[in-house]
Order: C-alpha cells, then sequence, then structure tokens
C-alpha cells in the first residue's frame, strides 16, 4: 500500500500557521497523521489515518482504515498509549473517537460529539498534551471561546471553560498538562495569555509587551522556559520572532538573523533537558520560500540561523529534539512510507565565540529597552544584544539580573512561573 501525507488547513482564526503534516505526541514515542491509499489521485483513493511508532529500533506504520474513507479534512492525534484520537465533522456536529489495531483491522472506541452554535468558526484539537493521557479542543465563536476536553475524561466531552475572546494558537507550559497557553483577540489587539485547568480555566495574562502590539506564543520549552513569540512590537503591522525566558525580569529580544523577508518561519521543536541554560536549546525552524520548506537550526545563544536541505518526503512542520541534541524529522516516500531522518544539530561549544560577540553590546541591548519593551533593542546594533545575566556576561552572573532590571514582559507574572527553573 502506497501512502503519502495530507497537511491539513490552517488553523481556524489563525490562517498564518503553516500546515503541517503529522501530530507527534510530546514525549515522541507516537505520531499520528491522515494518509491515503492509491497516490495517483484516481477514483480508488482512499483516506485513513495511520500510526506510526517512533521509540523503537526503527521506526514502523500501522494504518488504521475505519469502515469507510475519511474525509481529507479530519483531525488525527496520538494518544500516550498508542491508540489515534480522530475528529469528524458530520451534519454541523463535531464526533470524536480513538482507534486501535485489533490484528487485521481497526478498533473504535467512540467519546461522543461536540454541538457548536452555528456562528462558530470552527473546532480543532490543541497540541498533544504531555502525558498522552488526555486531549483538548478550542471552539472559537464570535465573542467567546469555549475549550473542550474530548478525551480521556469520565464522561466523553466535556466543557472546560469558556474564556472571552476569539481564541487561537495553543501551547503547553507544563509537564503535568495543566498550563495552556492560547492567542486571545479582544478589541483588536491578540494577546497570549494562560489558561490554568486545574482552577477552573482561570485565565491569566502572560504577554503584553507593549499596549497596542499583538504577542503571540509560538513554542514553549517546559524545561527550561525558553519561549518562541511572534510580535510586531518592533516593527508596528509585521510580526517579527523574538524568544524570551518563562520567570524571567530581561525583555524579550527580536533577533536580526530571524528575519528573514519573504519566507514564513515558523518554529517547531526545542531542544529538551536544558533545564538552566536556555539560551543554549536548539530551535527547530520550518523556513517557507518560493522555492519550497527547508529546515533552519538556531539558539539564542548564537547570532546566525543554520540552514539545512529538508529531507526527502520531510513531513513539512513535523519533528522533535532528543535532549542530545539529535533533530528527528519524519519523512514518507514511496520507497520509504515510514522513516525517520536524523539531523545533529551543529555543537554549541562555539556558541562561547557567539556570545563574546553579544557582549560587546551587552548591557547597551538592556538599557536601549527603555524600560518598556525589549523591541527597542531593535536599534542598530542591537537586535541581537545581550543583557546581563545572559549569554556573553561572566557565565557565574547567568540567571541572575541587574539590580535595576526593569519588567518589560510580564511572564514571571504569570501563574506558571512558580513551576520554572531559573
Amino acid at each position: 500500500m502506497t501512502a503519502c501525507a495530507i497537511e491539513p488547513s490552517a488553523d481556524p482564526g489563525d490562517n498564518r500557521a503553516p500546515r503541517v503534516g503529522c501530530s507527534i505526541t510530546a514525549e515522541g514515542a507516537y505520531a499520528a497523521r491522515l494518509a491515503r491509499s492509491g497516490g495517483d489521485g484516481g477514483a480508488g483513493e482512499a483516506w485513513y489515518p495511520e500510526r506510526w511508532t517512533l521509540d523503537g529500533p526503527e521506526p514502523y506504520a500501522v494504518p488504521l482504515p475505519g469502515n469507510q474513507p475519511e474525509e481529507p479534512g479530519t483531525e488525527v492525534q496520538p494518544m500516550g498509549d498508542g491508540r489515534v484520537l480522530v475528529h469528524r465533522v458530520a451534519a454541523g456536529r463535531h464526533l470524536f473517537a480513538l482507534l486501535y489495531p485489533t490484528g487485521p483491522g481497526t478498533g473504535e472506541l467512540p467519546l461522543g460529539a461536540v454541538e457548536c452554535p452555528a456562528d462558530t468558526a470552527g473546532l480543532r484539537l490543541l497540541p498533544p498534551v504531555p502525558g498522552g493521557e488526555r486531549a483538548y479542543a478550542l471552539a472559537t465563536g464570535p465573542r467567546a471561546t469555549v475549550l473542550w476536553q474530548v478525551a480521556g475524561g469520565a464522561f466523553g466531552p466535556e466543557r472546560v471553560a469558556e474564556i472571552p475572546g476569539r481564541c487561537s494558537g495553543g501551547v503547553w507550559l507544563d509537564r503535568a498538562g495543566r498550563m495552556l497557553a492560547v492567542d486571545r483577540e479582544t478589541g483588536g489587539r491578540t494577546k497570549a495569555v494562560v489558561v490554568d485547568l486545574e482552577r477552573d480555566g482561570e485565565v491569566s495574562p502572560l504577554l503584553q509587551i507593549a499596549p497596542d502590539s499583538d504577542d503571540r506564543l509560538l513554542l514553549a520549552d517546559p524545561d527550561s522556559g525558553l519561549v518562541l513569540i511572534g510580535s510586531d512590537a518592533p516593527s508596528p503591522g509585521r510580526e517579527r520572532l523574538g524568544w524570551g525566558v518563562l520567570g524571567s525580569t530581561l525583555p524579550v529580544r527580536f533577533p536580526e538573523c530571524l528575519r528573514m523577508p519573504d519566507c514564513v518561519v515558523t518554529p517547531f521543536a526545542v531542544q529538551p533537558g536544558q533545564v538552566l541554560t536556555p539560551e543554549r536549546c536548539a530551535v527547530a525552524l520550518r523556513v517557507d520560500g518560493a522555492f519550497g520548506s527547508w529546515v533552519g537550526v538556531w539558539r539564542p545563544a548564537e547570532r546566525q540561523v543554520r540552514h539545512l536541505p529538508a529531507p526527502e518526503g520531510w513531513l513539512a512542520g513535523a519533528g522533535l529534539w532528543t535532549p542530545d541534541g539529535e533533530l528527528r524529522l519524519p519523512c514518507s516516500t514511496p520507497r520509504t512510507p515510514c522513516g525517520v531522518a536524523r539531523l545533529v544539530a551543529p555543537d554549541a561549544a562555539d556558541a562561547g565565540g557567539a556570545t563574546g560577540a553579544d557582549d560587546t553590546n551587552g548591557a547597551g541591548g538592556t538599557n536601549g529597552a527603555g524600560g518598556t519593551t525589549g523591541a527597542d533593542g531593535e536599534q542598530p546594533g542591537n537586535p541581537e544584544a545581550s543583557a546581563p545575566g545572559e549569554p556573553g556576561d561572566d557565565p557565574g552572573t547567568a540567571g541572575t539580573p541587574a539590580a535595576a532590571q526593569p519588567r518589560p514582559v510580564p511572564l514571571q507574572q504569570a501563574p506558571l512561573a512558580r513551576l520554572v527553573t531559573k
């Protein structure tokens, strides 16, 4: 059977998000995607869910076809136990079920359905929860967004919280799957907020770089606290890619090397396990340009992006890092329907040279913020300048902000600050 990837449509309410070829569990053991048989586009082709096992000596795929072909827009997500959650839409109802292999066939456990008001823009699955025991979805309406738990509950889909405003995105901030960050649009501006699932969906602000800026959270690493941010604070009307650290009083930085004209740059994976050194975490970037998609590798401690050709058949936008710095990218070709390309990130050993260059403008990067936003560090010569306590200063002072350092981004005010080791 020949299989190829489908890229589901972009998130409702966030048409800037590139489409992703498959979904991977937070721990990296399983992946799931929608594949098809008969890849020639003929009448005999059929879409079906497919589960990949990634934690063994070699990856392998298990097709999970149902009694009838799936629609191309069907969402699938792997669970921690190897089952696959499927989200179908029929007659205006959102149906959820768990699929699992049963010898030559496919078992299906119906979970129930969610009915959304007619004015709801859509309902979509959130990224896999750490641990893989639960799954959540967002239903975005014109004035409010409803968070649903669609798997792992006792009685089918359960309404968790209603969040004022139109929400998009979705990033898990801790290993317990308690703190969820979403990008909320209210009053014409988009700001990232935190939803505390253990406090009945209590909402707290997370990003407030400038009063009139749009600040979205793109990616977060629970181990180091490193976050990747999209904001137009440094250049109103044009989103820039920046980084910060949860719990830190230092400003968000917008490196010039992440600014690529005529390309869409999307971070999709952060190297885990770097608890005390967020600036050394390797970040994988999907770069989409006029000539296709490729992979970028970048570290906050460095002043450059290393561009790598995408492996053949890469399910674009999908991948994960190992703690020791190996980037694993799922790939599918007619010759190898289930494969993983392994790329080793350039060692950060020479990051000392990069950080030494940052040290030249270290104080200027902080003082240039003027106590308002990290965006002001975008002045000539300062786009990547290190602040005190960041790479480029004496290693013994890392993580120790200057006494007079302002708090331009209230990351440390979020309820998850206590969960981050600094």
